[in-house]
C-alpha cells in the first residue's frame, strides 16, 4: 500500500516514518501518486476528538485529530480499512485524557530502549497516550554507586531516549518510583544501611534520607518532558517499626507518613513536578491496622476528617484494583477515596505477574467493569499494570490484547464490543485474539475457578515445585493436568503465525506445555508407585519419563534466554537461569534415587514417605482454585533458602 499526506505534516513526520515500515506501507512524501496507485490522507486539526474518514472509490482519507497521539490511531484506523476496502466514517471523543501502561522495570526485567520503541509503536497505533517507568532501583542517581547496582538501571540518556521516542508519537513518559518503602534492592547493600529503617522502608526523619529522597526525584525526573511523577508510597506496613522506633520512638504511622509526604511534595513543587502516589496506605490506616486487601477496599471502608485534612490536595492519589468484577465494588471504594480531596487516578491490571502466562480471564472482566465504572464516576486517568513479581518470568508483550482492550475503552463512551477490540488487536499486533487467549490455559487449568479469579498460578508452581517433594501434589491429585498441557502445546503449535512479527512471544509457552505435559503429574506418579511398590513404574520414571523432562527444560530454558535477551537487558537473567539448574538438578537427584531404591542400594525413598498436604488454604478444596504461591523459593523447597536474623 502507498500513501501520501496532505497537510501539516511537521510534527507528525519523524511519527509516521518510525511507524510506517511496520505496517508495510511505502510513504511518498510529494504527490506523485497516481488515483489507482495508492492513498491520498488529508490531515488536519480537530477541536473535538478524532475524525477519520475513508473513502475507497475516492482514493482519499481524511484525518482530524486533536491531540497528537491521536492522528497515529487514526491512521492505524485508515490503514486497517483499506486493507479490506472498507469505507470508514468515525468520531471518537476521548473517555479519558490520559491512558496507558506501566511498565515494571524493577523485577529483573528492566526493558531494552530498542524494545520500549517496539511497543510504543504498537501503543500509539492503538491510540494509548502515555507510559509510566516503575523504576524502583532501576535508574541511576549520581554519588550513589549502589543504587541499581547490577540490576541494569537506565543511565539519563537511554530514559531520554525513551521519552523522545515516545513524545514522537505523542505519547506522554514518566517516572514511577518509590520515596518510602518497596526498597529492598537498594536498602540490602551494607555501604547504604544508614538510609534504611527495615529491610524495604527508608528511615523516615534522617537528614540524609531527606537528601536522598531529592536525588531521587530529580534523577528520576531530568531525562523526561512531562513534569508528572509518581511517588510511590504504597505498601508500607514497616513504617517506623524499625531502627526509626529505636531512635525516634513511637509515633502513630499517620504522623510518619503525613509529615514524610509533605516533606517529598516540597521537593516536588520545587521542582516544578505534579506528584501522584498509591493511596493504599491511607485506607489501611484508616481501618487501624496494616490489614488486608480486602479490609482496606472494603466498600464500608471511611476516611476519618482528621486524616482527609492533614492530606495535601495537590498530590494525586492512584487507586489500585487488580481483581475486582462487580460495578458496586468499584463505586464503593472511589466513593471511599472522595473526602480525601484529591484528584483520583486508577490502576487496573493485565496480569503477567507470577506467571508464564496472561491471565486474560480475569483481567479481561475485571478491567472492563472498572473502566466502564471510571467514565461514569468521571475518572480521567487510568493505567494498565503490569508487574514482574518475583523473577519476572511473564512477558509484557504478551499483554498488548489487555492493553488493546484499554484503547478501545478510552476511545468509547460505552463497553466496546469483543470484536471490535479482537479486530484492533489483530491489526495493531499482529496476532489474533484467540491466539492471546490462550496465554490464560496456562493457568486456567482443570480445578481451577471460572476465568481464573482466584489468581491460580500452576504454570510457575508445576515447573519449579520438586518432583520428590510434590509440595502441590495434593491440590492437583485427579486432575488431568497432563493431557491438558499437551492439548494446550498442540493449540499454541496451530495458532502460531511465523512471519507475524511477534510470533516469538508463543515461543516459551510452547516449550513450557512441552515440560509441563509430563511434569505436572510426575510426583504424583512417583509417589503412587513407591506407595505400591511398583518397582518396574519406578524404573521406567527414572530412565524414560525424567531424562524426556529434563531435556524439555533445558530446551524451555533456551528458548526463553532468547525472549529475555530479544526484550530486557541482561542483569536479572542469572535468577532464571539458576531456577532452570535447579529444576534440572533435581531432576537428576531424583532420577538416581529412584534408581538407588529399585537396585536395591538404598532400604526407602523418605521423602515418598511423607504425606502429601495441601500447599496453603489457597486450593480446590475451598473453591480458591489449584493453587497460588508468590514466592519462587516456597514452590521449590519448604526448606532454608535464606535467614535474615534482623530483618530490620
Amino acid at each position: 500500500m502507498k500513501l501520501c499526506f496532505e497537510g501539516e505534516l511537521e510534527e507528525l513526520l519523524p511519527g509516521i516514518q518510525a511507524i510506517v515500515p511496520e505496517l508495510g506501507i511505502t510513504l511518498e512524501l510529494a504527490r506523485t501518486l497516481d488515483e489507482d496507485e495508492g492513498l491520498t490522507v488529508v490531515v488536519g486539526s480537530s477541536s473535538d476528538g478524532l475524525e477519520v474518514k475513508y473513502e475507497p472509490d475516492a482514493g482519499k482519507a481524511y484525518i482530524r485529530y486533536e491531540r497528537r497521539h491521536q492522528f497515529y490511531r487514526g491512521l492505524g484506523l485508515i490503514v486497517q480499512h483499506a486493507r479490506k476496502g472498507e469505507p470508514l466514517t468515525r468520531f471518537e471523543k476521548q473517555q479519558f485524557d490520559t491512558i496507558g501502561p506501566m511498565f515494571d522495570l524493577s523485577r529483573n526485567g528492566v526493558l531494552t530502549v530498542d524494545a520500549f520503541k517496539t511497543m510504543l509503536n504498537r501503543m500509539a497505533l492503538m491510540g494509548l497516550n502515555t507510559v509510566m517507568l516503575y523504576m524502583e532501583d532501576t535508574y541511576a542517581i549520581e554519588g550513589e554507586p549502589y543504587f541499581g547496582y547490577m540490576r541494569g538501571r537506565y543511565s539519563a540518556e537511554e530514559l531520554k531516549a525513551i521519552d523522545d521516542y515516545a513524545d514522537m508519537l505523542g505519547i506522554e513518559a514518566f517516572p514511577s518510583i518509590q520515596t518510602l518503602a518497596h526498597l529492598e534492592e537498594f536498602l540490602k547493600w551494607e555501604p547504604v544501611k544508614g538510609y534504611k529503617d527495615t529491610k524495604g522502608a527508608l528511615l523516615v526523619g534522617d537528614n540524609q534520607v531527606d537528601l536522598l529522597v531529592e536525588r531521587m526525584i530529580h534523577s528520576a525526573s531530568a531525562p523526561f518532558r512531562s513534569r508528572k511523577i509518581h511517588i510511590g508510597m504504597d505498601e508500607a506496613e514497616e513504617l517506623g517499626r524499625g531502627k526509626y522506633l529505636d531512635r525516634f520512638g513511637f509515633d502513630d504511622r499517620i504522623d510518619i507518613m503525613t509529615g514524610h509526604l509533605n516533606k517529598v511534595l516540597d521537593v516536588t513543587r520545587r521542582h516544578g513536578l505534579k506528584a501522584m502516589m498509591w493511596s493504599d496506605m491511607f485506607l489501611k490506616l484508616a481501618v487501624g491496622n496494616t490489614g488486608t486487601e480486602s479490609d482496606y477496599y472494603n466498600t464500608n471502608t471511611k476516611i476519618p476528617e482528621e486524616m482527609a485534612r492533614r492530606i495535601p490536595k495537590d498530590v494525586d492519589m492512584v487507586y489500585w484494583d487488580y481483581v475486582h468484577m462487580e460495578q458496586e465494588h468499584y463505586e464503593g471504594v472511589i466513593a471511599n477515596h472522595r473526602p480525601l480531596g484529591c484528584n483520583l487516578v486508577f490502576a487496573g491490571a493485565v496480569w503477567i505477574f507470577n506467571t508464564f502466562g496472561v491471565n486474560y480471564g480475569m483481567s479481561l472482566n475485571a478491567s472492563n467493569v472498572a473502566l466502564q465504572t471510571c467514565k461514569r464516576e468521571g475518572i480521567r486517568e487510568a493505567y494498565a499494570t503490569m508487574w514482574g513479581d518475583d523473577g519476572n518470568e511473564g512477558n509484557p508483550f504478551a499483554a498488548l490484547l489487555g492493553l488493546q482492550l484499554y484503547a478501545e475503552h478510552a476511545y468509547s463512551e460505552e463497553q466496546p464490543e469483543w470484536s471490535i477490540v479482537a479486530e484492533r488487536a489483530k491489526f495493531c499486533t499482529g496476532i489474533d485474539a484467540d491466539a492471546y487467549l490462550l496465554l490464560k490455559d496456562l493457568d486456567e487449568v482443570p480445578g481451577s475457578e471460572p476465568d481464573n479469579r482466584k489468581q491460580s498460578n500452576p504454570s510457575k508452581f508445576l515447573l519449579y515445585q520438586d518432583a520428590l517433594l510434590g509440595l502441590f501434589d495434593c491440590q492437583i491429585d485427579g486432575l488431568p493436568l497432563n493431557a491438558h498441557y499437551a492439548a494446550l502445546e498442540e493449540k499454541l503449535s496451530d495458532a502460531r503465525v511465523k512471519d507475524a512479527a511477534l510470533d516469538w512471544i508463543f515461543e516459551v509457552p510452547q516449550k513450557l506445555c512441552a515440560v509441563l505435559k509430563h511434569k505436572s503429574e510426575l510426583g504424583l506418579l512417583l509417589k503412587h508407585a513407591y506407595d505400591t511398590a511398583d518397582i518396574a513404574a519406578l524404573r521406567h520414571l527414572a530412565t524414560e519419563v525424567i531424562p524426556v523432562i529434563a531435556a524439555a527444560v533445558d530446551e524451555l530454558r533456551v528458548a526463553h534466554r532468547t525472549q529475555w535477551l530479544k526484550m530486557f537487558k541482561p542483569f536479572g537473567w542469572e535468577v532464571l537461569d539458576i531456577r532452570y539448574g535447579g529444576v534440572i538438578n533435581r531432576l537428576n537427584t531424583a532420577s538416581v534415587r529412584l534408581l538407588a531404591f529399585a537396585n536395591n542400594e538404598i532400604d526407602r525413598i523418605e521423602e515418598l514417605e511423607q504425606e502429601r498436604l495441601p500447599f496453603s488454604t489457597v486450593n480446590r478444596f475451598n473453591g480458591r482454585g489449584v493453587g497460588w504461591s508468590s514466592h519462587y523459593y516456597r514452590m521449590a523447597s519448604p526448606n532454608v533458602f535464606f535467614h535474615v536474623m534482623n530483618p530490620f
